[in-house]
């Protein structure tokens, strides 16, 4: 009789196998369901348009600043840098707008550059590529521009 009871007791304590698959079944279509909410994907392309959206503003702040100091003027390696309108590509080297010794280190520690774009990067005043361009307007007004990620085909820009 106590060797009934026991094996008795024994049976009724703890989960069987099929409860415990059916939970985990559960719980994993339930992570399904909140992954699929969430779209990390699209979360980090909004993560590097904002990344996206700090950097211009930096970039022209800081020429802002430089123009502020200077009279109304960019000053780079000692001389006015003259702003034809156009749009520049913010890089070193040839065919591009080299404006990192007119900013660095005076007005910002190092250009930001774009978060993704293959090539972009800053190594030094001479070696960098901020994957980010410059226009300048009829006006005289300057405005930085970058590529949004999350709207392909639609451009980011911040005008002064």
């Amino acid at each position: 009789m106590k060797i009934n009871k026991q094996l008795k007791q024994n049976k009724e304590k703890g989960f069987t196998l099929i409860e415990i698959l059916v939970v985990i079944g559960i719980i994993g279509i339930l992570a399904t369901v909140v992954l699929v909410a969430v779209n990390p994907n699209r979360q980090f392309k909004q993560a590097r348009d904002s990344q996206r959206v700090a950097n211009v503003n930096t970039i022209l702040n800081a020429l802002g600043q430089n123009i502020a100091d200077h009279q109304g003027s960019l000053f780079c390696d000692g001389s006015i840098m003259p702003l034809a309108t156009s749009s520049y590509f913010i890089r070193s080297g040839p065919g591009s707008f080299d404006i990192a010794t007119c900013l660095t280190p005076d007005y910002i520690p190092k250009l930001p550059y774009d978060p993704k774009k293959e090539g972009a990067h800053y190594t030094d005043e001479d070696d960098y590529d901020t994957g980010y361009q410059l226009r300048v307007g009829e006006d005289g007004r300057l405005s930085v521009v970058a590529r949004s990620e999350i709207n392909v085909g639609e451009e980011i820009i911040v005008t002064r």
